[in-house]
C-alpha cells in the first residue's frame, strides 16, 4: 500500500488524486481536498499552506509522499518541512519556487541565463517615477505584481496612462498587498501563448506536455483576469515534437540547472509559460507548480504512471525525456460561481453531476458535500468539466455537451474555449503542424 497526501483543494488536486488512483494499491489523503475528491480519498480539513498541520497529518498517516497542489503552500515552505523530516515530497522548496514567487527573480534569471524574454524593469515605490518614464518608453506593456496574487496580478496595458495606474494600484493603492509590493513593467510581446508543463528531480528533466488556456472570465478574452476558465491540450496548429523540444532545450532545462548550480535544486513540476512571437518563443512566466485548468486537461493525456512520475521527481531517477502521451485531445471548461472574480457567494446546490457521459471526467474545485450529501457551491471556480476526443473538435464538442447537463444557480463559463476561430487555437510561425 502507497499512502499519498495531496495538498489543496482545487480541481488540479481532484485531477492529481484522480491520476493517482490508477496506480494499483494507493491510499489517498487530501488536504482540505473538495467535494469530488472525498469520493476517492479521506478528506482533512487542514489548509495546503498550513505547513504545521500538514506535516503532523503526514506524519500521523505515515504516508510515503506529499504532493503540493497550489503556489501559496509552496511559497509557506512546505517542501521545506517535509524534507527536513525526512518525507518525500512533490514540490519544489520555498528558495527553488522563487520563479513563479517573484516575477523580478524569473526575470533575473532569465538574463543570467539566456532564456529568451522580454525587455524589463522592476522597482518599489521608491522608483515610482522611474517605473511610469519605462512604462512610456514602451507604450504597450504589461504590468506584474512582483508576488503571487492568484493568478490575477498581471495587468496588459495597452498606452502609458493605463500603465501608470496599474503601477500606482500596486505600489499606492495596495491592490495586491504585500504581493505588489514591488512590481515588474515589461514589454507587452506579441503572439499566442502556451504553457509547457515538465518535471525534475533536480536533475534529469521530462517533459510532461503543453497546452493552452483562456485566463479572462469572458468570451474573446474579455474582462478581468481569473485564476483560468479553461484549457485544451495539446495545443493546435502546431508541430508538438518541435514544441516541446525547444521548450525543453531553450527554457526548462537551463532554469532547472541555474537553480541546481545555485543549490537550490529545483523536484516538482516547473511551467513554462511562453509566447510563440514572430521571432521566436520567448518567456512570460515560470510557475512552480501543475497549472489550474491545464492539468485537467494534460493528465487524462498522459499514458504514463503519474505516481511513479511523482515519486521519482520526490526521490530521484526520473528518466529525461519526453513523457508518453495518448492520441487525442481534451478540453476542460469551468464552471465558475455568479460574481467570479470578485465575490461570491456559495452554498447552492449543484444538479446533473450523475448525467455525464461515462466517458467524460469532472473534476471538483470550489464545493462541498453537506451532511444529506447534496454537493454546493463552496468558492469561485467550482468545477471543470472535460471532454476527451480522436480531434479537439470531438473532445470539445463532448465537454460542452456534458457541462450543459450540469446546473446550479448563477453559474457562468466562457463558451470559446478550443473555439477554431480564436487565437489560442491559430497556427504559429515557426511550429506550425505537420
Amino acid at each position: 500500500m502507497t499512502r499519498v497526501l495531496i495538498a489543496g483543494s482545487g480541481a488540479r488536486e481532484h485531477a492529481l488524486a484522480w491520476g493517482c488512483t490508477r496506480h494499483p494499491g494507493v491510499e489517498l489523503v487530501c488536504a482540505p481536498g473538495n467535494g469530488g475528491t472525498a469520493a476517492i480519498a479521506e478528506n482533512v480539513p487542514v489548509a495546503a499552506d498550513d505547513v504545521p498541520g500538514i506535516l503532523r497529518l503526514a506524519t500521523e498517516r505515515a504516508v510515503d509522499l506529499v504532493v503540493i497542489g497550489p503556489d501559496a503552500a509552496i511559497a509557506a515552505g512546505l517542501a521545506d518541512g517535509c524534507a527536513e523530516r525526512g518525507i518525500a515530497v512533490f514540490g519544489p522548496t520555498r528558495a527553488a519556487g522563487r520563479v513563479e514567487s517573484s516575477k523580478e527573480f524569473t526575470k533575473q534569471l532569465a538574463d543570467a541565463t539566456g532564456i529568451p524574454t522580454a525587455g524589463w524593469r522592476a522597482g518599489g515605490v521608491e522608483d515610482r517615477e522611474a517605473l511610469h518614464r519605462f512604462a512610456a518608453e514602451l507604450g504597450a506593456c504589461v504590468v506584474k505584481a512582483d508576488g503571487l496574487a492568484l493568478g490575477k496580478g498581471v495587468t496588459v496595458c495597452d498606452d502609458a496612462t493605463q500603465a501608470s495606474a496599474a503601477i500606482d494600484a500596486c505600489l499606492l493603492e495596495g491592490r495586491f498587498g504585500d504581493a505588489g509590493a514591488r512590481v515588474v513593467v515589461e514589454e507587452r510581446m506579441s503572439g499566442r501563448e502556451v504553457s509547457v508543463f515538465a518535471l525534475s528531480d533536480g536533475a534529469a528533466v521530462r517533459v510532461l506536455a503543453a497546452a493552452c488556456d483562456y485566463k479572462r472570465i469572458h468570451d474573446g478574452d474579455r474582462g478581468p483576469n481569473t485564476g483560468g476558465m479553461g484549457a485544451y491540450a495539446p495545443p493546435a496548429g502546431l508541430d508538438p515534437a518541435a514544441l516541446l523540444d525547444d521548450a525543453l532545450r531553450r527554457f526548462v532545462e537551463p532554469c532547472v540547472a541555474a537553480l541546481r548550480e545555485r543549490g537550490t535544486p529545483y523536484r516538482g513540476c516547473l511551467y513554462a509559460g511562453l509566447m510563440l512571437t514572430d521571432s521566436g518563443p520567448r518567456l512570460l512566466e515560470f510557475n512552480a507548480r501543475l497549472g489550474d485548468p491545464e492539468t485537467q486537461a494534460v493528465l487524462p493525456l498522459l499514458d504514463e504512471d503519474l505516481l511513479d512520475l511523482l515519486t521519482a521527481c520526490a526521490r530521484g531517477g526520473l528518466a529525461p525525456g519526453v513523457a508518453r502521451t495518448l492520441p487525442g485531445a481534451a478540453v476542460g471548461v469551468v464552471a465558475a460561481a455568479a460574481g467570479y472574480p470578485g465575490a461570491v457567494r456559495g452554498g447552492d446546490a449543484i444538479s446533473g453531476l450523475d448525467r455525464l457521459d461515462p466517458g467524460a471526467l469532472l473534476f471538483h474545485a470550489g464545493t462541498r458535500r453537506d451532511a444529506g450529501g447534496t454537493v454546493r457551491t463552496a468558492g469561485g471556480r467550482v468545477l471543470t468539466v472535460v471532454g476527451r476526443g480522436d480531434t479537439l473538435a470531438a473532445a470539445r464538442s463532448a465537454a460542452y455537451a456534458n457541462l450543459e447537463r450540469v446546473r446550479f444557480d448563477g453559474m457562468q463559463h466562457r463558451s470559446d474555449i478550443a473555439d477554431p476561430t480564436g487565437a489560442q487555437v491559430a497556427a504559429a510561425p515557426g511550429l506550425l503542424s505537420r
